[in-house]
């Protein structure tokens, strides 16, 4: 898996983090654990099922999934 970054605005031990998994062809996302109510909501357009979760990272993170997606298509300028 290729790292992409961490939330420059959290404690970078515990944070939001983005990776791209090349083999898989897949986005790797660590983020925060939803609560009740947004399971609830989300829910409302269909199952989560037991293999997969929802997590949150915030809007500031944007650029960094830009990049992930850039690093993935093979578009990245690095």
């Amino acid at each position: 898996m290729r790292f992409i970054a961490k939330d420059p605005s959290s404690n970078l031990d515990n944070c939001p983090t983005v990776w791209v998994d090349d083999e898989k062809q897949e986005f790797v996302i660590q983020g925060w654990k939803i609560d009740d109510a947004t399971e609830a909501e989300c829910l409302t357009v269909g199952s989560i099922p037991d293999t997969e979760t929802v997590v949150r990272i915030p809007v500031r993170m944007a650029q960094i999934l830009r990049e992930a997606c850039d690093v993935a298509d093979g578009t990245a300028v690095r």
